[in-house]
């Protein structure tokens, strides 16, 4: 099957890329729709999580190894998503009302730099929708469903809080924890609401609806990596304060270097955030410091450049408890879960 996928991806990335995600993703739909071709992916693809479970914030993965938020932005994919092996699903992020997102093209190859540049701009069918796909999944036996949350684009700063809890709300009952996006650089003046007070305010105000509800959830918080050392400390603060379950680092940077990929070219393609390779160090570096001013019970979730087993060993060694992948997918393709599953079998990391 990694093979055939060797064969694929030249055509694939012949494609516009958010047109290829949506046919491959499809064809996997459709196939796994017919048993002997499920159980089979399962086996080639899947691998063995034995010895790979760890408990986190109160929950338990069979394995660290998630799939990030963005690939499956409305809940349409988690059957699939957990025939290549993960450990978790991580779906969104999700708004209260529809939005179509910014112009297409919007999602961008850089093959060279095995990155991604996109700016999406939280295109996704609403909350309501991916709970009307929740309540009717069959949940694959042991995986864990995380909800990312956001504000509509129309929505004020002043006003998010209240985009942020109607999702919580909405989404509840049927995710397992839930993480807060503040960091998509691609939702204008959204990052703003990193600054000290209003994340303060937003958080607090979560947490106090989560711990007033009946299904109380792990709440986390999604970082940029283009932070300074002085916000960073000011999220650990504001961590504690909240009382938050675990930070998620990192979302897409802004910066563009270092590439590989030509100016002129990358240039050409114009605003968005920069995922992939090129910011495997800038995140894992982000995460070191987290991991060294954090309480330790305070879980990490490492993001960002992790496409191999090695870059997946080197992020639970910084501190990590859990990691999730997107870019590194797209380019390594769907035999990567179970290669860092294999790796970390054969190569255990404890922190």
């Amino acid at each position: 099957m990694r093979n055939l996928y060797d064969l694929l991806k030249p055509l694939l990335f012949r494609l516009d890329a958010e047109q290829a995600h949506y046919l491959t993703m499809g064809l996997l739909q459709n196939l796994s729709d017919i048993p002997p071709a499920h159980d089979l992916m399962k086996r080639i693809w899947s691998g063995d999580d034995e010895g790979l479970s760890r408990t986190v914030f109160g929950l338990t993965f069979r394995n660290p190894i998630g799939l990030a938020a963005g690939f499956d932005k409305d809940a349409r994919f988690i059957r699939e998503s957990a025939l290549l092996g993960f450990g978790f699903v991580e779906i969104g992020t999700l708004t209260p009302r529809p939005q179509d997102g910014n112009p297409k093209p919007r999602l961008f190859r850089l093959p060279d730099d095995r990155a991604l540049i996109n700016r999406m701009g939280f295109n996704n069918e609403g909350v309501d929708a991916a709970v009307s796909r929740l309540e009717r999944l069959v949940r694959p036996e042991g995986l864990i469903i995380g909800g990312n949350i956001g504000k509509n684009k129309d929505t004020p700063n002043d006003r998010a809080v209240e985009d942020y809890l109607i999702c919580l709300k909405k989404l509840q009952p049927w995710v397992d924890y839930f993480v807060v996006n503040v960091s998509s650089p691609n939702t204008p003046g959204l990052r703003e609401l990193q600054d000290k007070e209003p994340l303060r305010r937003l958080l607090l105000t979560l947490q106090d609806a989560n711990h007033r509800s009946s299904r109380p959830r792990p709440v986390l918080l999604k970082i940029a990596p283009d932070l300074e050392q002085g916000q960073l400390n000011d999220i650990v603060d504001i961590a504690a304060e909240a009382s938050l379950a675990g930070l998620v680092a990192t979302n897409t940077t802004v910066e563009r270097q270092p590439l590989v990929t030509s100016p002129t070219e990358w240039q050409s393609v114009g605003a968005g955030g920069l995922s992939g390779a090129p910011l495997r160090e800038r995140s894992n570096n982000i995460l070191g410091y987290l991991s060294r001013h954090c309480p330790s019970d305070l879980p990490l979730i490492g993001v960002g450049g992790i496409d191999s087993p090695e870059s997946a060993r080197e992020r639970l060694s910084s501190g990590a408890s859990l990691i999730q992948i997107y870019s590194g997918l797209i380019f390594a393709g769907p035999g990567l879960v179970k290669s860092i599953k294999a790796d970390l079998r054969s190569h255990p990391v404890t922190n």
